[in-house]
């Protein structure tokens, strides 16, 4: 993952042309896949599904590959809902193996992956993993962390609802420990303390296989992604397909960034009023006279409570962290 491309698989003039054409547009930083069609893959070529998953695999370390060439440094990959849980045990037990399988293959690979600096996440609830499985993941997740250059997150055992339900539940003892006032709780905090906090949004979101939903994917962070819905199967899933999708991005960039820089500023701005009332009503000022004295103060009492306010979050931050990292220690 991120490693293909030495030795014998090199890139062809054909995929140099078009990658350099498609530089002369804007390029995602994030992209991030919904793999579907693994199990549709293998029953249309009358394989066992272990295969269909296996190939999605190969097909996972190939895109990354293809991403890397056009400068693109971190994807995110839903590898694993929650929601799959409920499949049958023989194939929840398949997928769990070949997880520790490839976690196993990246483990041989610590140096080539040390040398390119790649830092891989896994974004999900680990403590709902085979204890086999929750060790492979932590150790991945330990070697690589310090890493800058690129980025693979990968959803295991994740859902959108799950992760918002948690960071919800950080915040609320975050205010029950003191650390955060209740105005603390902004939108700018939810993002904060979400298992994402350490990227940007996705710019595009690609899902295969011709289904049109997210199936409770990064529903928080992809208010202004560009979604592109392909109809091949995972497995079957082209380069070409891959520069459909990029190329409908650059098509949508400049609508999608207008919504996005206002969409900040706005949430900018109301945070900022929230934090004004609430300064008033500390200080026991009525309503009556409240837009009176909002315009009245001064920029440096709003500035000192800016301040006090980001400390608390820096703490809750530090707290969130290292409630995190605990995790990932008992999991080894």
């Amino acid at each position: 993952m991120f490693l293909a491309g030495e030795g014998g698989q090199q890139t062809s003039w054909v995929r140099d042309f078009f990658n350099n054409v498609l530089k002369c547009g804007e390029i995602p930083r994030h992209v991030a896949f919904i793999m579907d069609g693994n199990r549709r893959f293998a029953k249309e070529r009358q394989q066992p599904r272990a295969q269909g998953h296996e190939s999605g695999f190969q097909k996972l370390a190939e895109t990354l590959q293809w991403c890397l060439e056009l400068g693109i440094y971190e994807v995110t990959v839903y590898a694993f809902s929650i929601e799959n849980f409920k499949r049958s045990k023989e194939e929840v037990d398949q997928l769990m193996e070949l997880t520790k399988q490839k976690i196993a293959k990246i483990m041989e690979e610590k140096e080539k992956i040390m040398d390119r600096g790649v830092c891989i996440r896994v974004l999900g609830d680990l403590t709902l993993l085979p204890p086999d499985t929750r060790k492979a993941v932590a150790e991945v997740v330990r070697f690589s962390k310090n890493n800058t250059k690129c980025f693979l997150n990968v959803c295991l055992a994740y859902t959108s609802r799950h992760e918002i339900t948690e960071a919800v539940k950080l915040m609320a003892e975050g205010v029950e420990l003191g650390i955060l006032e209740p105005s603390d709780v902004t939108e700018s905090l939810l993002d904060k303390t979400l298992y994402t906090n350490k990227s940007p949004d996705p710019d595009l979101l690609i899902r295969t296989s011709g289904e049109i939903r997210l199936s409770d994917f990064l529903l928080w962070q992809t208010s202004h992604t560009c979604l592109i819905f392909e109809k091949a199967l995972w497995p079957a899933f082209s380069i070409w397909d891959f520069y459909h999708a990029i190329l409908c991005y650059q098509w949508n960039y400049n609508k999608l960034k207008i919504n996005k820089d206002k969409t900040e500023q706005y949430k900018i701005t109301k945070e900022l009023e929230s934090l004004k009332r609430h300064i008033l009503q500390n200080e026991g000022h009525s309503r009556n006279v409240e837009t009176l004295v909002i315009e009245s103060r001064t920029q440096n009492e709003l500035d000192q409570a800016l301040e006090r306010r980001e400390q608390r979050q820096q703490a809750f931050a530090s707290f969130v962290d290292e409630r995190r990292k605990e995790i990932l220690e008992s999991c080894c």
